[in-house]
């Protein structure tokens, strides 16, 4: 079975899913990764309406996609973070409410809690492609973030006192475990995107993090490599470390400069594609990654989930660069070898 190549609708919510998936056909993807925001897919609704998961459905086959994983990463970002107005912009107004932090975290962690219920519905009522492809990965999943109640202590000054990192991961812990608890109970994984402002955001936080939770069996993680390479985590070490707790991967590629810029790593309060910036994102391929190394580094760590480019170039055209990008990453896949290439040469003696 090979390795879906599917498209991220988190920066396409501003179409609706009956336009998006003949355009993403259009494009030459398998699948999508459905957001749950805009109308891609609704976890209210999904647990409310007997027909919804299927009707889902027969709109993907309708335009020849299939899906293999849903992202709630707006929703996972308020669980642990110091909650501020910045939140709304990215909450509907039933987790919102009236901005009160504990209030919108205890919502918050409800709405993911229900998107487990939601994806164990919608995974069940799957085509039989789909379903088999769940089987070959062992897992359907569910993308998204964690927000931090630390990520504000990232710069020790003034001087973080101590014990207050590890205060943030036992809060961590402490909101997480009964939300994994829902996921263990519905038979689906949890995968944090290792990402900036995350309770994981490289090797060292990552590992803290499974710690925290006792390794739970339900939370691993949606690997994105453009999130490391300008921070000068080595993405690849991510894969040899955590290579069975990498449970979807997201192709999405980053540059970063060799000289001194005017605005450094933490972006100097630039938008995206200001020139001036360190990094940038990039369509993949135009960036700094080593796909190819990074692949098969996933090939030996026996990755077997979708490729999902999740696209983002701030400076290339959205239609164009993600036609592009589903064709670098089509090309990128070859299948592991299940022989040594040199097992010829004593063919003839065993003979």
């Amino acid at each position: 079975m090979d390795h879906p190549v599917c498209l991220f609708t988190g920066q396409w919510a501003d179409l609706p899913l009956a336009e998006l998936a003949p355009l993403a056909r259009e494009m030459g993807y398998d699948g999508l990764e459905l957001a749950t925001w805009g109308d891609h897919f609704d976890v209210a609704r999904a647990l409310a309406e007997d027909d919804y998961c299927e009707r889902h459905w027969e709109l993907l086959a309708e335009h020849g996609l299939h899906a293999f994983a849903l992202s709630a990463h707006l929703v996972g970002q308020a669980v642990c973070d110091r909650i501020d107005e910045r939140h709304r912009s990215i909450l509907p107004e039933r987790i919102f409410g009236d901005g009160e932090p504990e209030g919108v975290r205890g919502r918050a962690a409800a709405e993911l809690a229900d998107t487990a219920r939601a994806a164990r519905r919608f995974f069940d009522a799957a085509p039989a492609r789909v379903r088999e492809h769940i089987a070959w990965t062992g897992r359907c999943v569910v993308n998204g973030f964690t927000g931090s109640p630390i990520w504000h202590l990232l710069y020790s000054f003034p001087p973080v006192a101590p014990g207050e990192i590890d205060a943030g991961f036992s809060e961590f812990a402490e909101r997480f475990r009964p939300i994994l608890d829902v996921f263990e109970e519905e038979d689906v994984c949890f995968a944090l995107e290792v990402h900036p402002t995350e309770i994981a955001f490289d090797i060292k936080s990552a590992g803290r993090a499974l710690a925290a939770i006792d390794a739970h069996p339900r939370f691993g993680f949606n690997l994105d490599p453009s999130h490391f390479a300008y921070q000068g985590v080595d993405v690849v070490g991510f894969v040899r470390r955590f290579g069975e707790r990498i449970f979807n991967v997201h192709v999405k590629d980053v540059w970063w400069s060799d000289r001194p810029t005017e605005a450094g790593v933490f972006g100097g309060h630039t938008e995206f594609g200001e020139p001036g910036r360190f990094w940038d994102f990039r369509s993949p391929g135009r960036g700094r990654i080593d796909f190819e190394e990074l692949w098969r580094a996933l090939l030996h760590a026996g990755y077997r989930g979708p490729l999902t480019v999740e696209w983002e170039d701030p400076e290339m055209e959205r239609v164009h660069g993600a036609r592009e990008a589903q064709a670098f990453t089509r090309a990128l896949r070859f299948p592991r070898s299940d022989r040594a290439f040199d097992d010829a040469f004593g063919a003839e003696e065993e003979a």
